[in-house]
């Protein structure tokens, strides 16, 4: 019997550390690091279950398939792309993991399952792209890709970037050969890039859609599908803050829902980056999940101890 069950989400960007060095490289050295720390999570009595993003790695995909479109390649529906990146960066966390555990004398079994996850047709999110994929640009930069047809939007200060739509996942397909290998005791990546989005026919069919949801709130659906202990959502900073990156900037160490709900509402999160990370930690802890925690892939053991990070709890 599984006693402490967590749902880990790596971000797609904190497999890139460094913007200006995507290369995969770099991407299998961020993916080691972080299988570390997942790693010590096992050796510390967690059952873990492994998602994570894609953003960068899709819009760099995309944008590639475009460039080859121009010499005749055929291109890539988004969600074969996300299929795509399911099973490459599931592949770098399935080795990275099995490698970390070896290390430490365990003999678990890693598997990444590609999943689906469906959508609703009529979603407003189609109508309104809010999701960041790909890498980072100047505004002039932006502004031209937006003339070629791309929807584009600031990202937290950080720099432009091309966004799609992010509908609201709403039942994970493969969910039982999920559970079936999780209580078998495997290693499960599942999710990967919030799922490969599809959506249901009139004739029972399912079809994949344009668009890549957000792997956060995926990851948050999964947790409360399973009844996960704990939500702990990896990103590229140690701690969610308010008025980020601004002369008062204050980080927060333990949130209540309420609290959340009125940080959401004084607009203190970035659409298109921390604000889906905080949505997922309400959902999971108001549909009962005891613990969300929101930090870098090199804080995860500090903040189980309640040393750092962000945690999101009842009341």
């Amino acid at each position: 019997m599984i006693e402490k069950l967590a749902i880990v989400a790596v971000g797609g960007n904190s497999l890139i550390e460094n913007p200006k060095e995507p290369g995969i490289a770099r991407q299998w050295e961020a993916a080691r690091k972080t299988c570390e720390h997942i790693a010590s999570m096992v050796i510390n009595g967690w059952h873990v279950v492994v998602t994570h993003g894609n953003g960068p790695q899709v819009g760099y995909i995309l944008r590639r398939g475009e460039i080859a479109s121009k010499e005749g390649v055929h291109d890539v529906p988004l969600d074969l792309i996300v299929a795509d990146t399911q099973g490459s960066i599931g592949y770098m966390l399935q080795q990275g993991l099995d490698d970390a555990l070896r290390r430490r004398g365990i003999n678990r079994t890693c598997a990444t399952v590609i999943t689906q996850v469906r959508v609703d047709n009529d979603d407003p999110a189609f109508a309104k792209p809010t999701k960041p994929i790909g890498g980072f640009m100047n505004e002039s930069e932006a502004r031209k890709f937006e003339a070629e047809g791309w929807s584009v939007m600031e990202d937290s200060g950080r720099g432009w970037r091309r966004v799609v739509a992010s509908p609201i996942p709403k039942s994970i397909v493969e969910i039982n050969a999920i559970q079936a290998l999780m209580l078998s005791g495997y290693v499960v990546i599942a999710g990967g890039g919030g799922g490969i989005p599809v959506i249901r026919q009139p004739d029972g069919s399912l079809q994949g859609a344009y668009c890549v949801i957000d792997k956060d709130r995926c990851s948050a659906l999964l947790a409360e599908t399973l009844r996960a202990d704990l939500l702990m959502i990896s990103t590229g900073v140690e701690k969610v803050c308010l008025n980020f990156g601004k002369p008062d900037q204050r980080e927060l160490d333990r949130v209540s829902l309420q609290e959340a709900r009125e940080y959401m509402k004084q607009g203190h999160f970035g659409v298109g980056s921390m604000l889906p990370k905080v949505e997922a930690a309400i959902d999971f802890v108001q549909h009962g999940g005891p613990h969300a925690i929101i930090t870098s892939p090199q804080h995860i053991e500090a903040a189980l101890r309640w040393e750092t990070g962000t945690h999101f709890i009842p009341g």
